[in-house]
């Protein structure tokens, strides 16, 4: 009997052990989050860890973000001219601030009615400066400016009646550009006829430099002859036009002109290969250096009655960004290009005057007339 209990109860006690080695331990009370991927970090944990360093500058890369938009007039962006000059200028401040194609982008106008619409894809896209080039799109620029005033912008050849904070009007003395135009043009004359063929007079930049032009030949010889052609079109047409640029330019040819200033973009680099094919002529650009831009000049291209926008586009938009922009009306340099191969058949006499014409231009001791 004794032996049976001895034998029931060891059977007990065995069951019972191994009920025990069969059940799991209590787990512990659950660590933090924080603590759990301190004590055992995990591939996910490392991968959080690594990408921790980058989420600031990321955020300083997103308000760095700089985006500069640039709407032409109906002349096209590579018009060796205008156009090109301010989009150049863009180009520079781009390569300036270290900013990505993605940062930069224009849109070619087509029609005028289009101005505003092309400004308001930029407005919209969130650009911080926007580019509007030429004196027709002067009205709608300074309505955008003033129902956005968080955005930048520059008007190239846009004088401003009315200062805005966040509008600069990039103007400059096309008179005096055109006067030493008209100098050179005069003093290489040899048969007292000198020619320009130029874009409308709907636009007071090219109403300015032909008045200088005519000036500045007259004050070297008052009894010369001086044929200046406007583009009979509307502004949509008159500054693409080669084909008119080009027979107007023979017309005063066969008049006798042998200088002859093109200023009207694609339509007085029409003028200007068209000289470029008669022997022993003389031609001028316009805007830029046109020696660069227009290579089939060459052959007659003297010198060009420059408005320095490049270099004057890209300090505008390195002001916006550096919070230095001030608005208003803004003059940019203006003057003659090099003479390149021309050089050497500048008579010195002749560099001379141009030198001391500009200097009496910049003091004031000479005026063009133009506006008095």
């Amino acid at each position: 009997m004794r032996v049976f209990r001895f034998t029931w109860l060891f059977a007990l006690l065995l069951i019972g052990a191994l009920v025990l080695a069969s059940c799991p331990a209590p787990a512990a009370p659950a660590a933090p989050a924080a603590d759990q991927a301190a004590a055992a970090p995990t591939e996910e944990a490392h991968a959080e860890e690594a990408a921790e360093p980058t989420a600031e500058p990321a955020a300083e890369v997103e308000a760095m973000e700089f985006k500069i938009g640039l709407v032409t007039d109906v002349g096209r962006i590579n018009d060796r001219s205008f156009n090109q000059s301010a989009w150049e200028g863009v180009l520079k401040a781009q390569a300036d601030l270290g900013l990505t194609d993605e940062d930069v982008k224009y849109i070619e106008t087509q029609d005028t009615k289009d101005y505003a619409d092309n400004m308001a894809q930029f407005i919209d896209a969130g650009y911080n400066v926007i580019v509007t080039v030429g004196f027709a799109l002067g009205d709608a620029t300074t309505e955008a400016a003033k129902n956005n005033p968080d955005i930048i912008f520059i008007g190239v050849d846009q004088f401003q009646g009315e200062a805005l904070p966040n509008l600069a009007g990039l103007i400059f003395h096309e008179d005096q550009s055109g006067y030493l135009a008209g100098v050179l043009a005069a003093s290489m004359s040899k048969s007292g006829t000198v020619a320009a063929v130029l874009g409308t007079d709907l636009v007071p930049p090219v109403v300015a430099f032909n008045e200088g032009y005519i000036a500045g030949a007259k004050s070297v010889n008052p009894d010369i002859t001086v044929i200046s052609t406007y583009h009979p079109g509307e502004i949509s047409q008159a500054f693409v036009d080669p084909e008119w640029g080009a027979a107007t330019a023979k017309q005063a040819i066969d008049q006798g002109a042998d200088v002859i200033f093109g200023a009207g973009g694609i339509t007085g680099n029409g003028a200007l290969q068209e000289v470029a094919t008669h022997e022993g002529l003389y031609c001028i650009g316009v805007d830029t250096d046109q020696w660069e831009t227009v290579p089939a000049a060459q052959p007659c291209l003297i010198s060009s009655a420059m408005k320095l926008i490049t270099p004057a586009t890209a300090e505008l938009i390195a002001q916006a960004q550096d919070g230095s922009f001030a608005g208003g009306n803004v003059f940019g340099a203006a003057g003659l290009a090099d003479f390149h191969d021309f050089d050497s058949v500048i008579p010195q006499e002749v560099k001379d005057l141009l030198a001391t014409t500009k200097a009496g231009l910049d003091d004031g001791s000479i005026s063009t007339g133009y506006g008095n």
